[in-house]
This record gives C-alpha cells, structure tokens and sequence, in this order.
C-alpha cells in the first residue's frame, strides 16, 4: 500500500511525517517528488536543499520506487501537489493505486513562514492552488472524496484528527506515535535540514497561541514590506476555503 499526504510548504506536514515515522510499521519517505520538480524539471535553485547523489528523479523512476518498496511494507510519503502536477494527470492510474489524503493550514501562516526561509518563493510554490486542482482531479477518477485535514485542528486535537485521518485511510491508531524525542532528525531530513528544525526541536505537535486577529497582523506587517504576498494570499485563499469545507473533524 501506498500512501501519499498533499501538503503544501510550511503547512505542518513534517510534524505529520514525525508522527507517521512513529508508527513503526510505514516505510516513510520525505517529499521524494522534490527530486522531479527541483532536479529532474529545474524549476529553480531550492534553498537548503542538499540533495542525495543515489535518489530516483525522473516522475516515473519514482513511482517504481515507491511500488518496490510497497511490495514489503506500506510506504507512506508526504509531497507537494506542485511538485507533480500536470504530470500526475497523465497517470490515471495512481488515483486509485495510492491512497490520497490532504492537509492544509491557514495560508497566512504558511506563507508568512516560508518568505522568512525563502524570500525567492513563487506563486506556484505556495502550493494551495495545486492541492485544489489535484483533490478534484482525484474526485472525478475515483467518484470518491479524498480525505483533508487542517494543520489547526491537528493542534487542538492530534489524537481525535490524526486518528479520523487513519481510518479513512486504512490505518490502526497507534497511541504511542505521538511523541519522540526532542533534538533527533531522521537522517532523510538532514538534506533539507534548515526547513525542519521546528519540528525536531519538539518532542510532540505543537500550539499556536496566537489569536486570529495576531495572524493578521503578523501577516499585514510583512505584506506591508512585500506587498505581492498580498495578492498571493488573495490567489490562494479560495482554494484553501474549498478543501477547508471538506476537512475531516474527529468523530
């Protein structure tokens, strides 16, 4: 079994990775489509990213790798819609093969996060747009709704959300893989270290204290210095308002 989480960057997604990893019983890869979207395709220079000399690039070299390792154990990954797109619409295969689920977080949060670590980041990049157009591409091959979780009620609730997230697709709740040790980073991590070094400083999911009315402040003030994070915000926002209405919430 094959199990992809959509996310899109700073969406709290390598928290999810960390606690999947706690399982014990998923071989999990991280974002391993970066390789086709920044290597194979060349998008761009991505920032802190050293990449591993033996890893697949091309979109199919990938797949295979990832049906390799699936015939010994469940493989879940976490990836970015953008990174794949249009070129997962050419597979109408792996609609139902993998099993899909997405996470999305408030994207004033999100795209405050990622200016800070890359001021270079694109429209595309932000990624929400993507993870919309691959839901209802997703929808429309397989008749079914793919399930969505937010980042925010992961934080309220790690265990009820996180827990209706596995059993939609498919997974025992494993009580024990909501905490890790503090300060360790999977070695997989450490070639994009710098993006992932919140995470592993906790030993858990973390909260966010801050009010809505703190967000949009935060959030005014660096788009008052970078006014196209405005209008990036404004892009994005209805897409993140469809696959927010369609969130799962613990039962």
């Amino acid at each position: 079994m094959i199990i992809i989480l959509w996310a899109h960057p700073r969406s709290m997604s390598t928290a999810i990775e960390r606690i999947m990893r706690e399982r014990g019983d998923c071989l999990c890869l991280h974002e391993p489509f970066m390789y086709y979207y920044y290597l194979h395709l060349g998008s761009r220079e991505f920032p802190h990213f050293e990449a591993e000399p033996d890893r697949p690039t091309g979109f199919d070299d990938i797949i295979d790798m990832m049906r390799n390792e699936a015939r010994e154990q469940t493989v879940f990954a976490k990836d970015m819609a953008y990174y794949v797109l249009p070129e997962l619409f050419r597979h109408p295969a792996l609609a139902r093969e993998i099993r899909h689920a997405f996470l999305i977080r408030d994207p004033r949060k999100s795209i405050a996060s990622y200016y800070k670590l890359d001021p270079e980041l694109t429209l595309d990049e932000i990624g929400i747009e993507r993870q919309w157009q691959l839901y209802q591409w997703l929808r429309r091959e397989t008749g079914e709704e793919p399930p969505v979780v937010r980042a925010e009620d992961i934080q309220r609730d790690p265990r009820g959300v996180v827990g209706a997230l596995w059993k939609r697709i498919g997974l025992d709740f494993i009580a024990d893989a909501f905490s890790w040790q503090a300060g360790e980073m999977p070695a997989d991590w450490e070639q994009v270290g710098a993006w992932h070094a919140r995470t592993a400083s906790h030993s858990g999911i973390s909260t966010d204290r801050r009010d809505d009315a703190e967000i949009q402040a935060e959030f005014d003030a660096l788009a008052k210095e970078t006014p196209v994070l405005r209008a990036w915000l404004d892009h994005h926002w209805p897409y993140y308002l469809e696959l927010s209405s369609r969130a799962l919430t613990p039962p």
